[in-house]
């Protein structure tokens, strides 16, 4: 059992260090260095923590982290956040849903909305509301990434083209403080920019921790964006959204 006190004693060390090792923090805690190799594992697979020969350091801001430890990273928060998004889209709409798992759990609360009509560039989305039998699926072929089933590339850009939807709800790796919507791939972020110009309105999806980290490449502004929707935001961001126009959605 995973001691909650020895978790954030662990992380508190790690932030102040850059990394921890397994033997110094076994004679630390009075524990195994089973144990201790345990709790950098469970750190490791919410993303909290990178895990290494030996120890464990804290995870690099400017890298994407694997989507295994996206998927737990903030589990709770996208929920919550997903919720509040698909409450703001009604039935019989037509959806694009992007790459992320912060969509995916989107795609989860739109089980049971009847007659959307989807289009995604994301495998994981597709299978998810393919379970949705009032509603239509469409999947954006493309060049397949196997490490998160997401497609992109120039098929993806040109397939999405095609349409022009109600809604667009996406997510982004980070953001920063000038209001910048961020992402690590370039194929990517084509195929992003393409699906907030074939929408009628734009949904942002991001928890938290996307302020916490850095990504090379623009997407867009959250002055292209309709509406935010999150678990928090800060202050200068909050005024940019309101000079902008764009509403906030917060959990």
């Amino acid at each position: 059992m995973v001691d909650s006190f020895r978790i954030s004693q662990i992380l508190e060390l790690a932030r102040h260090a850059g990394q921890v090792s397994v033997d110094e923090l076994a004679t630390r805690f009075g524990v195994t260095t089973q144990t201790i190799r345990r709790d950098l594992s469970a750190l490791a697979d919410e993303g909290r923590l990178d895990r290494v020969h030996g120890g464990a350091i804290m995870p690099d801001a400017h890298r994407n982290p694997n989507y295994r430890a996206r998927k737990v990273l903030q589990e709770s928060a996208k929920r919550e956040i997903a919720r509040l998004c698909a409450r703001q889209i009604p039935p019989n709409a037509s959806v694009l849903l992007n790459i992320g798992t912060s969509t995916e759990a989107v795609a989860r609360e739109l089980l049971t909305h009847e007659n959307l009509t989807i289009v995604t560039n994301n495998i994981n989305v597709a299978d998810i509301l393919s379970k949705n039998t009032t509603s239509k699926v469409i999947v954006a072929g493309g060049e397949l990434r196997r490490e998160d089933g997401g497609l992109v590339g120039d098929l993806t850009t040109e397939a999405i083209r095609q349409f022009k939807v109600d809604y667009a709800v996406i997510g982004t790796s980070a953001l920063d403080m000038e209001g910048n919507l961020l992402e690590f791939d370039l194929r990517e972020v084509r195929v992003s920019r393409t699906i907030i110009e074939c929408s009628r309105r734009t949904f942002l999806v991001a928890d938290q921790s996307k302020l916490n980290r850095s990504a090379p490449v623009r997407i867009a502004s959250i002055r292209d964006i309709d509406a935010i929707f999150t678990d928090h935001l800060p202050t200068e961001l909050v005024s940019k959204c309101e000079n902008w126009d764009t509403a906030i959605f917060e959990t």
